[in-house]
């Protein structure tokens, strides 16, 4: 299974600090973001990953190399303007190929063990991993109630 680290945006809730820094690479415990879930997704047996950059993306290209210093292959989606979530994962299809893949928002730390992922069975085409919201942010940039995913900044409803 591929692996897709989301990366693109500007990180502006988090503004002074992703002035000069991608919300990725902001460290937490000693080790960027994007770190953490590299080696998680490593461990896990997903070493083919997808990272989707466009603001200040030169750093994180820098930062993750071709990710064999983590055991990974990485391959960059550059956007040039980020694209949202839905936009930088359609321009990543490519790369990311026919077999189902995991997503992963590179501006949160979790310590969700992806290996679970791999228990899933073959015929579920998607699985959503979620982490609590900050008190914060308690609606976060969306959630879920029975009927589906709500974007409480825009209003409209996913199902």
């Amino acid at each position: 299974m591929k692996a897709m680290i989301l990366a693109a945006g500007h990180g502006k809730r988090m503004r002074p600090l992703t002035a000069t820094t991608p919300k990725p690479l902001l460290e937490v415990g000693g080790k960027p973001l994007l770190q953490y879930h590299i080696e998680g997704l490593v461990a896990a047996g997903m070493v083919d990953i997808v990272i989707n950059t466009a603001w200040l993306g030169d750093q994180i290209a820098a930062f993750v190399g071709d990710g064999s210093r983590f055991g990974a292959r990485i391959t960059l989606s550059d956007e040039g303007t980020p694209l949202e979530t839905a936009g930088g994962i359609k321009r990543a299809l490519p790369l990311l190929g026919a077999s189902r893949f995991v997503v992963v928002n590179g501006d949160i730390w979790t310590d969700y063990d992806f290996a679970g992922l791999g228990r899933i069975a073959p015929e579920v085409t998607a699985h959503l991993v979620l982490v609590p919201n900050p008190p914060q942010h308690p609606t976060g940039d969306f959630c879920l109630d029975n009927t589906g995913v709500v974007n409480p900044a825009e209003g409209p409803r996913y199902t």
